[in-house]
């Protein structure tokens, strides 16, 4: 498809490198951007260099990438938008909390369908001053990448967000 205009090409392929990146984060998960290594950093980097050109093509004036990236502030804030008003999107696109160990007991399935090694785990669980699996009463697997803890210790200070019930969780009270 050629379009004349060269200012409304550059929107259409911004907008459609911006969705190419959504589906792409939602083949390859999350897991992979709530701690960046050295190899994510990298990738990041060349991704950015590599969907430029696909972006603004042959214009390389200020205007146009100024442009490209205002297309891409503003397809994100309608995609946001959207996805808070049509669960049918937010289901589609936004991955799901998992549980990773419940009442001391891990879900080793989970973790492996996660790729979560036991070293994340640990990292997570000395990060949220917890020394012993078996202390654990929650840990989950969160939208953003992230691990939340709760442990059954009393004497540990935890912030409590107020969040759905994930379906397979239960009543945590018995």
């Amino acid at each position: 498809m050629i379009i004349n205009n060269p200012y409304l090409d550059i929107i259409i392929r911004s907008i459609s490198v911006y969705f190419f990146m959504i589906i792409a984060l939602r083949i390859f998960g999350k897991k992979e951007l709530s701690q960046l290594n050295t190899a994510d950093v990298i990738l990041i980097l060349l991704i950015s260099n590599s969907v430029q050109n696909a972006m603004v093509g042959s214009n390389t004036s200020l205007f146009g990438g100024i442009l490209a990236a205002f297309a891409l502030f503003i397809i994100n804030l309608i995609f946001k938008r959207t996805m808070l008003h049509s669960k049918f999107i937010m289901e589609m696109l936004q991955d799901k909390p998992e549980i990773l160990i419940h009442n001391g007991k891990i879900e080793f399935k989970t973790l492996a369908k996660l790729g979560i090694s036991s070293e994340e785990l640990q990292e997570a669980m000395r990060e949220h001053g917890v020394e012993h699996y078996k202390e654990i009463k929650l840990a989950m697997f969160e939208i953003d990448g992230s691990i939340s803890i709760i442990s059954g210790n009393k004497n540990l200070k935890q912030t409590h967000h107020k969040r759905k019930i994930h379906k397979t969780l239960g009543d945590l009270n018995n």
